[in-house]
This record gives C-alpha cells, sequence and structure tokens, in this order.
C-alpha cells in the first residue's frame, strides 16, 4: 500500500523553527526512526515543497494510483483553493494533516479551504498526528485507489 506524506512551506524546517510550538524533531529524523519500522506493511513516500505549484504536481502525480495521501498544507491550508481543487480532482483519499492545533491559534488559522476536500482531519497531537493517519490508512487495507469514500 503506498502512502504519501506531502509536507508544505516551511515544514522543512521542523526541529529548527519555533520549537515551542513544532517540537525539536525534524521531519526526516521521525519518518526515519518513528514511522517507517512502526508501519513495515505501507510504502511510505515522502515529499516537501515550499512552492504552492509544486505540490499540486505532486497531488496530480500520485493521486490516481497511490492508496492515500497525508497532507499538512502548512499556511497554505487557510489561503489556497488551488490546492483544495487539486484535492478534488484526484481519487486517492487525502487526510489533511497539522501538527499544532490550528484551532487554539489565530483566528486565521481556524479556516481550512482543503478540509473540506480531504476525507479527515487530524490536528494538535505533535509529529504523532501523521502516525494517527498512518493508522487510519493501515486499517483500511484498501485493494484499490479510493477505498469506499466518498470525496466532497
Amino acid at each position: 500500500m503506498k502512502i504519501l506524506i506531502l509536507n508544505g512551506p516551511n515544514l522543512n524546517l521542523l526541529g529548527r523553527r519555533e520549537k515551542s510550538i513544532y517540537g525539536s524533531r525534524s521531519f526526516e529524523d521521525y519518518l526515519e526512526k518513528d514511522l517507517i519500522p512502526a508501519f513495515p506493511d505501507l510504502e511510505l513516500e515522502y515529499f516537501q515543497s515550499n512552492v504552492e505549484g509544486v505540490l499540486i504536481d505532486k497531488l496530480h502525480e500520485v493521486g490516481f494510483h497511490y492508496q492515500g495521501i497525508l497532507f499538512n498544507a502548512g499556511a497554505y491550508t487557510h489561503s489556497s483553493l488551488a490546492l483544495a481543487d487539486a484535492i478534488a480532482a484526484i481519487e486517492t483519499p487525502v487526510i489533511e494533516i497539522h501538527i499544532s492545533n490550528v484551532f487554539a491559534r489565530e483566528a486565521t488559522r481556524h479556516v481550512t479551504y482543503i478540509g473540506g476536500r480531504c476525507v479527515g482531519s487530524i490536528s494538535g497531537f505533535g509529529l504523532e498526528s501523521y502516525r494517527l493517519g498512518l493508522q487510519h490508512f493501515e486499517r483500511q487495507k484498501p485493494n484499490k485507489v479510493g477505498f469506499t469514500y466518498t470525496k466532497a
């Protein structure tokens, strides 16, 4: 089962930026030491970009043959109709991921343009938000792209 973990802007700085919000671990360290060993039956691919169009291209690239996408769009969550449209256009189910609890932060972060196009959202559990998303996909045991989800 192929799952893409897709991170957006500034998430390449995890472990170095705003440690009080995002923690002190890099995503690569978390992926290698925690996620890959915990999910040996999943084929995990990781991709990060600070560029909206590159994120859209990646969604288009995998969105018809991977079984799941965990997507932390960073600040684009709160501003990008283009990413919302890209999620709506693909067949692969997407789970919106956030490290911090966006609803406990500034009011502008309470709005999500992509959330309504995703099958679910996970927010506020630190890096463990990704593990929760992977557990969901692992339990679905899909035999085809899209499982039985109906996209909004």
